[in-house]
């Protein structure tokens, strides 16, 4: 297989990354960070099978590649049963740790990255792992129109970070500290998603 611009694997981190922020508005126990890792979660697995070939990228028929141009064959961490199964082994993991409530989001969060990606997708997401079965695989290709996929994108970012801004700062107002963390919190998650989409976008890195 010819080697893909890493835009392609990457397309949408910048969308997962706004809905964390966005969560994190209303669950304001669980950490940022945990939100932001359960976001790409699937993706985080995905890395070593897709550099053990066992998952792989091609390019979609008429293109060729760039941002939402590819054909991800990731039957494993983005079938629906293998994305509830890892999500449920985060949460677990998550629960553990900081209680039920906290472990709960977190897994649902990760599993959002499922959902996210079935809007975007080409019709690539298997039902069961390795698409054992060979069902129908799921997707409703809003790549195909990347300028639809892009402002989907942008609106997560800018919601969530608007959102988490809005819950932290309350949350300092009322504890009486100063509010320029939530700023300067908000602030990078705006710049950093929307540099994401941009690198994405322009195939900056591939």
């Amino acid at each position: 297989m010819a080697h893909l611009p890493c835009a392609q694997a990457a397309a949408m981190i910048a969308g997962h990354f706004g809905l964390a922020a966005l969560v994190k508005s209303r669950e304001r126990a669980v950490p940022l960070w945990s939100l932001m890792l359960a976001t790409v979660w699937l993706d985080i697995v995905f890395v070593p099978l897709f550099l053990a070939g066992i998952e792989t990228i091609e390019p979609a028929p008429g293109t060729h590649g760039g941002y939402g141009a590819g054909i991800i064959h990731a039957n494993y961490t983005h079938s629906l049963l293998g994305a509830i199964l890892l999500s449920a082994i985060l949460g677990a993991a998550c629960g553990a740790r900081w209680g039920r409530q906290s472990g709960l989001v977190v897994g649902l969060v990760a599993f959002s990255h499922w959902l996210l990606d079935l809007i975007v997708h080409r019709g690539d997401l298997p039902l069961l792992p390795g698409n054992a079965g060979h069902l129908p695989t799921l997707g409703f290709g809003l790549w195909r129109a990347p300028a639809a996929a892009m402002s989907l994108e942008l609106a997560l970012v800018v919601a969530g970070a608007w959102l988490y801004y809005r819950a932290a700062r309350s949350a300092c107002l009322a504890a009486r500290i100063n509010t320029s963390r939530a700023a300067w919190v908000a602030a990078l998650i705006l710049v950093g998603g929307t540099a994401v989409l941009a690198l994405d976008v322009t195939g900056v890195l591939g």
